[in-house]
């Protein structure tokens, strides 16, 4: 990893673990490098109100996701399911409930802060088919086909590595798994320095792929039934958007795990 990846995954690391200081001591949560207001573009308004209801506070309040993955990820009675940057918790309890106790619900998170705070969230809602993992996205410990669904809620954006994170995603999945996550995506017409002048990687936004770039990404790696869905607008040309794809039953030549991957996306520059 080069310097300035390793720069900006600290970045990264030191302002949602800042975030999950604040959810706990009963603060509001933020998304960039500077608190910053949470308006209906990113948070715990994404959510109904009975799923909110059913969560300790402290998981709402470090939500700091553009979507709600859960919603779109048809989630069934039994699967294993992944959520790649679980932050306190959130979309990881839901999940959990969907599932039920015949299925399991696992967290990813570098941050010791988040971790911490979505251990203590696990025990307030009683969940006890729920675990929770310190690691990358780009390197998942977990072993190869071993979940039915990964989602993720406006995190591999904030990836410096996003072709690691699509072929780790590919590599957990079980054959016919599938993807279900929140991401922020970019027009295609925005080049990389468009999208850093609407944001920084910790607001979310200026990492973003632009649609074409994550449709090229999730094919090299090997999904199939890929499909982009705008939602909302974050920023001038910046959606957010639901992306769903799946893993085939057997993989075709040419991709997947071992196959030649495209040049990361250039984000010199996006960080403040």
């Amino acid at each position: 990893m080069s310097d300035q990846s390793t720069d900006l995954r600290e970045t990264v690391r030191e302002r949602y673990a800042a975030a999950a200081v604040q959810a706990t001591e009963g603060g509001t949560a933020c998304c960039g490098p500077q608190a910053i207001e949470v308006d209906d573009n990113f948070g715990s308004t994404l959510y109904a109100a009975d799923e909110r209801e059913c969560l300790p506070a402290e998981a709402i309040a470090a939500s700091l996701g553009c979507g709600n993955p859960t919603a779109v990820a048809d989630l069934h009675e039994g699967e294993r399911v992944l959520d790649l940057g679980s932050g306190g918790g959130i979309d990881v309890l839901l999940s959990a409930r969907r599932v039920g106790t015949s299925g399991k619900a696992y967290g990813l998170d570098m941050t010791e802060e988040m971790l911490a705070l979505a251990l203590a969230n696990k025990e307030k809602a009683g969940a006890t088919n729920v675990e929770f993992l310190k690691g990358t996205i780009e390197a998942i410990p977990l072993p190869a086909n071993t979940i039915d669904v990964v989602i993720s809620n406006c995190v591999i954006n904030l990836s410096t590595d996003k072709p690691a994170v699509f072929a780790e995603m590919f590599r957990v999945l079980a054959p016919g798994g599938r993807v279900g996550v929140s991401d922020v995506v970019a027009d295609d017409t925005l080049t990389p320095e468009q999208r850093a002048e609407r944001g920084d990687y910790v607001g979310c936004i200026a990492g973003a792929l632009s649609f074409a770039e994550y449709r090229e990404g999730l094919m090299v790696a090997g999904f199939t039934d890929i499909e982009l869905s705008p939602t909302h607008t974050v920023a001038d040309g910046m959606h957010s958007a639901i992306v769903r794809a799946v893993k085939p039953t057997t993989a075709p030549a040419g991709v997947g795990p071992g196959a030649a991957l495209p040049p990361a996306h250039d984000n010199s520059g996006c960080c403040s």
